[in-house]
């Protein structure tokens, strides 16, 4: 079983590409900045804005969610969407999100 926020096989291309690497090569740990509900497509713009200022997002939809996805063009529970550790903070402030990730302070 994948744990939350864990690179898996179905997601790797383009995405995985400009995901910030490691010292090791490796794709910087993912954490949640968000989940946001798809009726009004605050999460289609949030990704987009975030993408457009050079953030690369990841977005994972929870519990039932990628069968809603496919088949209605949405969520029901949602999409969670993680960002880069080291762009955390950035993403929480364009977004203006309290966030629930861990900073290294």
């Amino acid at each position: 079983m994948r744990k939350e926020g864990e690179w898996g096989k179905a997601i790797r291309g383009e995405l995985y590409e400009r995901w910030p690497k490691d010292e090791n090569g490796e794709p910087e740990e993912p954490v949640r900045l968000a989940t946001l509900i798809n009726l009004n497509m605050v999460d289609e713009l949030t990704v987009n804005m975030l993408e457009a200022c050079g953030i690369p997002c990841l977005c994972m939809y929870p519990g039932d969610g990628s069968f809603g996805k496919l088949i209605m063009g949405m969520s029901g529970q949602g999409t969670d969407i993680y960002v880069p550790r080291s762009l955390a903070a950035d993403a929480a402030a364009l977004c203006n999100y309290q966030g629930d990730y861990e900073t290294e302070d």
